[in-house]
């Protein structure tokens, strides 16, 4: 689904990742730890063709990120804040996105009432700008937005961070059922070990660029390795 080779970004002479090569399978939940500078929102922004190699390429279902467009239409995507339109209120924005994806208003209904649980009637219908919500919503809606076309693959930046522990528990549910059913693709960074290894079957450990763990299906002995590294 996701190939990776030969790839690095440099920043003048800062090397900030250097993969030699990675597989990413089809409906692996792939979970990315490491600490702050580590390359884990390099690599993604790099997959999204946010912004150009320095050698090497991405591949997605064999297409070269950075060469096409179709790729586009199979993947839902939240990194930040800035990838939202602070000018709207939450439902201005799905509305928009319900135009740019073609859906219908059917479509938009079903798509958005999978999230109600984790909205918990603080983000639609309450006509508040997008930029005057709070972190926690804000990431809310910028996460649904991501699963609104009902992509195959979905990459999600610190997603659990600003959310309270029953958000926090929601939006678990969401992917693993996501990933079971559907069998969707799910790339998810996060500082918390605790959530990335309950919803991950792999997690790669990213250190100063590189890949220094590449861990697999058995949860307690990711969740063991990865607090040995972090508690060396």
């Amino acid at each position: 689904m996701i190939y990776v080779e030969n790839l690095i970004k440099r920043y003048g002479s800062d090397e900030v990742l250097n993969i030699e090569e990675l597989t990413i399978e089809r409906s692996e939940c792939f979970g990315l730890v490491g600490n702050n500078g580590a390359g884990k929102t390099t690599f993604f922004q790099l997959i999204l063709d946010l912004i150009r190699t320095t050698n090497g390429f991405v591949k997605i279902n064999g297409e070269n990120v950075s060469e096409t467009e179709e790729w586009k239409n199979r993947v839902g995507s939240y990194l930040d804040e800035h990838m939202l339109l602070p000018f709207l209120s939450p439902d201005e924005y799905f509305e928009t996105l319900k135009k740019i994806y073609g859906l219908t208003e059917e479509e938009l209904e079903y798509a958005l009432g999978r999230f109600k649980p984790l909205f918990n009637e603080e983000i639609l219908g309450k006509k508040k700008y997008i930029r005057d919500l709070s972190k926690g919503n804000l990431k809310k809606v910028g996460i649904a937005s991501a699963f609104l076309n009902n992509p195959e693959i979905v990459l999600l930046d610190e997603p659990f961070e600003n959310l309270d522990p029953t958000s926090q528990s929601r939006l678990k549910k969401l992917i693993i059922e996501d990933q079971k059913q559907k069998g969707t693709t799910f790339l998810i960074s996060s500082h918390d070990l605790t959530h990335v290894t309950d919803i991950s079957n792999r997690i790669v450990l990213l250190e100063k660029g590189l890949v220094l763990k590449d861990l697999k299906d058995d949860k307690e002995v990711m969740a063991s390795a990865l607090t040995d590294y972090f508690e060396r």
